[in-house]
């Protein structure tokens, strides 16, 4: 089948990679110009180091691992408070996103038509497939379209309505962003916490860079997801008067080549599937950066889509079956991710929240 992919970070990509095994004909829109860098470290948790052994790109992961020994929380004044361990932080393997999605790309290059500098403008689905209509390239049919497309998702927006009606915002906002290492931290972070804020700052890189993050509580925020400049003022507003190392981080940030700016929420939906139209990853359900499970649940849902149409005799069947799947996983970590989410912003006096397993069981779909 000609399926089309909307999102080229990681859900997509490994979606690619399993739809090309199974001989379908896979097609990635991106509306970045290139493969997207930047971003936090992410981590993989459970059975999604399964399914990166099965793609046979463990061994590449593990190799651009940051090696994370943990993360001191610190008071205003930089004295240790308490200190949590890598596992609590980092999962079983932690790799820079940008690294991540760099290597998804190259591991589906070869096999994917990539439509990058482009985005979904519509969909028009009927019993021959699903008419796309493109911002750049016109117009095309393909047998099913995926969302792959995050929290913010362009497809779920044009196949099951408004955002509004599946997002449901933590009360967190956060800003990432990218500076020279300035506190000279070698393999370890920082992090401050008081009543509604949050910063950190962990090394990268080969410890010649800093990924900071600013977090702050709030309601609903209206702003522009393009305005860059509105919103660092807006993170500059909420760290207004913060102590410890704060001021010198709001600084840094206005000269950070590499900025990004969203919500913390969640995606709840009763069905991932609308016809010819699936979601996948964050698009689908959303776990909130504070479960630790998004890249995970965006692997193991990726495998599990491609296989159940691999061996369903119809997208239907097929659509059914990988959300019958997931779905208790999901809505597991999707509680955790709440649960996180209260602790976040708080000032140490509680330990953090306790990380359950994350283990799915994954049926083999490349055998026979």
């Amino acid at each position: 089948m000609r399926i089309l992919i909307s999102g080229g970070s990681v859900a997509g990509p490994a979606l690619a990679y399993w739809l090309h095994r199974h001989g379908h004909a896979p097609t990635i829109v991106e509306r970045a110009p290139v493969v997207r860098g930047g971003g936090a470290a992410i981590d993989f948790r459970g059975s999604a180091l399964e399914v990166l052994e099965r793609m046979g790109l463990l061994a590449e992961m593990r190799r651009h691992e940051t090696g994370m020994t943990g993360m001191t929380l610190v008071d205003e004044a930089g004295e240790p408070l308490a200190e949590l361990p890598a596992d609590a932080i980092s999962g079983d393997l932690e790799v820079l996103k940008s690294d991540v999605t760099a290597i998804l790309y190259e591991a589906t290059r070869d096999t994917t038509d990539y439509l990058f500098d482009d985005t979904i403008t519509g969909l028009d689905q009927d019993g021959s497939g699903v008419h796309v209509t493109f911002e750049r390239a016109g117009s095309r049919t393909f047998d099913l379209v995926i969302g792959a497309d995050g929290m913010h998702s362009t497809v779920r927006r044009l196949a099951f309505g408004p955002e509004s009606r599946y997002v449901r915002h933590l009360g967190i906002y956060g800003a990432l962003f990218t500076t020279p290492n300035l506190f000279g931290l070698d393999r370890t972070g920082l992090m401050h916490n008081t009543a509604g804020r949050s910063a950190l700052a962990f090394a990268a890189r080969g410890n010649s860079e800093l990924r900071v993050g600013l977090s702050f509580g709030a309601d609903h925020l209206d702003y522009d997801r393009r305005d860059r400049r509105q919103q660092e003022k807006l993170v500059a507003e909420h760290f207004a008067g913060a102590g410890w190392e704060v001021p010198r981080l709001l600084e840094a940030m206005s000269e950070a080549e590499e900025f990004f700016f969203d919500s913390s929420g969640q995606v709840v939906m009763d069905s991932w599937s609308a016809g010819r139209v699936a979601l996948v990853g964050d698009a689908a359900h959303c776990a909130a950066p504070t479960s630790g499970r998004g890249t995970s649940q965006a692997l193991i849902g990726a495998y599990v889509l491609a296989g159940e149409l691999a061996q369903a005799p119809d997208h239907a069947t097929a659509f059914a079956a990988y959300e019958g799947r997931l779905r208790d996983y999901v809505e597991r970590n999707q509680l955790h991710g709440r649960a996180a989410a209260r602790w976040f912003l708080q000032p140490p006096t509680e330990p953090p929240v306790e990380v359950a397993e994350d283990v799915v069981a994954l049926e083999d779909y490349t055998s026979g």
